[in-house]
């Protein structure tokens, strides 16, 4: 497995900011992030953070717990499939277990009261017991159908976990049995017991807060956003915050009123904890936002921006990068590599998430669900679409965004007005490709589609999410990439029906992010990039489908997983990793791939003058 690699240590993290863990005292925050580190800040002054010491895995880090007695102990949580449990030594922290046994990326952690064990919640939707000073693993305690994405412990012991297949589930390790559940129709990514253990709040994709009783039983339904909820932590008894994907901090008491509400482009509320009166969330920056939860008042906000490239474009010789920092690069590929012709349009704090070209102007799309068109006289925003808009692109019908609500909207390319909204998928909408008389559509909910804004026909099935969909000029050839660690490719006839057999094509033991259709229709190129840091690439022969089985070859491979690519014409594609490189491949008549200019968004920017700190 490689290591992330980005370069020299900083101050603070070079992605964004996963999951943020106050120390039972609250002079301590764990912060844990996309770039594979922890880092561990001293919050005496809340105002000003100071950064105490660093550990890394190899992957990103997805979540840290403190020991419920011992300060000096942390346990992180990672893609690297394993968990670290730290002592954190005045001379630097010292590993002291490491839990290796898991069989996917663990999603989070948390101790029991007697702090002798660790549970564990995984992406294969396990929840696994272990002792956390042998590292031995005790028993399984339940199984999701989805994801498994949070697990929280009560003072009594008392285990609950919840999951992308909507199941919350209360164990009692003692009894090794469930003590209740419950099953919502949406997505579950977030839960938290109250101080006392009577409470259990949990986050809904649906954008409601439920509090219910340790068994299950329901009491309150918060309407806490518009789109999804996603983390949820008690300020005390009464008093709980909640983070949803539309960058917003909201504060409630017990009975669901709102108490307060704090907004920042800048905020990822994909955690958020809270000690006393202080508020911590994770961050799209290098560094925490701290506030105070009675005022609302900011006390430390992202020092600087990060810049991992989420979306590319071509538009003739000119690529387009959606940035973390909210930041689209114009890169002008017929330049001299030496001396590129760079341009930077700044569209707010949010980052961009897609990127969709016209003739007469460009269009990105934010985590703030916002869409900007671009020209070259100036810039227009839209009123906000709901919840993040991760992929889009230019059809005859209009422009179209689909959201992670599941959503497809159409929107005018002019006023960017939104025409109409469909739900067309079951889950988040995380592609979309234009082709002659419509588009394709891959979603969370394993589903590939195809055809107009008005007709769609479900063109195939993974056994997992599908990260990306991508297809030839004309749109006969498609090809999906999916967290199920394969890419499948098929044929579609004039009226888009699939032809032939849908190949699956093997490459990496991790899920393949985006992927690209190079050459001939008869004889095509697949490109597909990966969270193993790997380009792959396949040669496809129809007539002979049991190829399809062998691994694909491997192109080049980054310091970071593979974050999006594009096919700029017939036998070009540029590939991105969140490292910040950018590649240039060509594939040649013989299906082989070559690797050509290499960038880098840090060296781009610097050009314009703004490089990162």
């Amino acid at each position: 497995m490689r290591v992330i690699n980005l370069g020299p240590e900083r101050e603070g993290h070079a992605a964004p900011i996963t999951h943020v863990a106050f120390r039972p005292d609250g002079r301590r925050l764990s912060t844990c992030s996309y770039d594979g580190t922890v880092i561990i800040w001293d919050t005496t002054d809340p105002k000003d953070p100071t950064r105490l010491a660093t550990m890394r895995h190899r992957r990103l880090v997805n979540a840290a717990a403190w020991h419920p007695t011992d300060p000096r102990r942390l346990a992180t949580a990672s893609a690297d499939k394993t968990v670290a449990v730290w002592r954190l030594d005045d001379e630097g922290p010292v590993p002291v277990t490491v839990l290796a046994r898991h069989t996917d990326d663990v999603n989070a952690v948390a101790w029991l009261p007697d702090g002798r064990h660790l549970v564990c919640v995984s992406e294969d939707g396990r929840a696994t017991m272990w002792d956390a000073g042998t590292g031995a693993l005790c028993r399984e305690i339940g199984a999701h159908a989805a994801h498994c994405m949070m697990v929280a412990t009560s003072r009594q012991g008392l285990i609950a976990t919840v999951g992308e297949d909507g199941l919350v589930v209360v164990t009692d390790p003692d009894a090794a049995s469930t003590v209740a559940s419950r099953r919502y129709d949406s997505s579950v990514e977030g839960c938290a017991w109250s101080p006392s253990g009577d409470l259990l709040a949990v986050a809904r994709d649906d954008g409601a807060v439920d509090l219910l009783t340790a068994g299950c039983a329901h009491l309150v339904s918060i309407s806490a956003a518009d789109c999804a909820a996603r983390s949820v932590a008690f300020a005390d008894e009464s008093t709980l915050v909640v983070g949803a994907y539309d960058g917003t901090l909201r504060t409630f008491d017990v009975a669901g009123r709102l108490l307060a509400t704090f907004r920042d482009a800048r905020v990822w509320p994909r955690s958020v904890a809270t000690h006393g009166d202080i508020v911590a969330a994770g961050t799209f920056g290098a560094t925490p936002m701290l506030l105070d939860r009675l005022s609302g008042v900011a006390l430390a906000e992202p020092a600087t921006a990060t810049y991992g490239p989420n979306a590319v474009a071509g538009r003739g010789g000119e690529l387009l990068i959606g940035l973390d920092s909210g930041t689209v690069l114009t890169l002008n590929l017929d330049s001299d590599p030496r001396r590129p012709d760079v341009g930077a349009h700044r569209l707010g704090d949010s980052p961009v998430l897609s990127v969709a070209a016209g003739r007469q102007q460009w269009y990105a799309g934010s985590y703030d669900g916002r869409v900007h068109a671009v020209t070259d006289t100036g810039a227009r925003t839209s009123a906000q679409v709901g919840s993040p808009a991760p992929s889009m692109c230019l059809t005859a019908d209009g422009l179209v965004v689909g959201t992670y609500d599941g959503d497809l909207l159409l929107l005018d390319p002019d006023t960017l007005a939104v025409r109409e909204r469909l739900r067309r998928h079951g889950g988040s909408v995380k592609s979309l490709t234009a082709t002659p008389g419509g588009f394709l559509s891959a979603a969370t909910d394993r589903t590939v589609a195809g055809g107009d804004w008005r007709r769609r026909t479900t063109l195939w099935e993974h056994g997992n999410l599908v990260n990306a969909v991508a297809a030839d000029r004309r749109g006969e050839v498609v090809a999906t990439a999916s967290r199920d660690h394969t890419v499948k490719v098929g044929r579609r006839d004039a009226a888009g029906k699939v032809t032939g057999p849908v190949l699956s094509l093997l490459g990496p033991d991790e899920s393949v992010k985006c992927v690209a259709v190079l050459g001939d229709p008869g004889a095509p190129t697949v490109l597909a990039g990966s969270y193993d840091f790997g380009v792959y690439a396949w040669r496809v022969d129809w007539s002979q489908p049991a190829g399809a089985l062998r691994g694909g070859d491997l192109v080049t491979q980054l310091d970071q997983a593979v974050s999006c690519m594009v096919r700029l014409d017939r036998d070009r594609a540029v590939v991105a990793g969140w490292d910040g490189q950018l590649v240039l491949l060509h594939a040649g008549a013989d299906g082989g791939v070559r690797i050509g200019r290499r960038y880098r968004v840090a060296d781009l920017l610097a050009r314009i003058g703004q490089a990162p700190a």
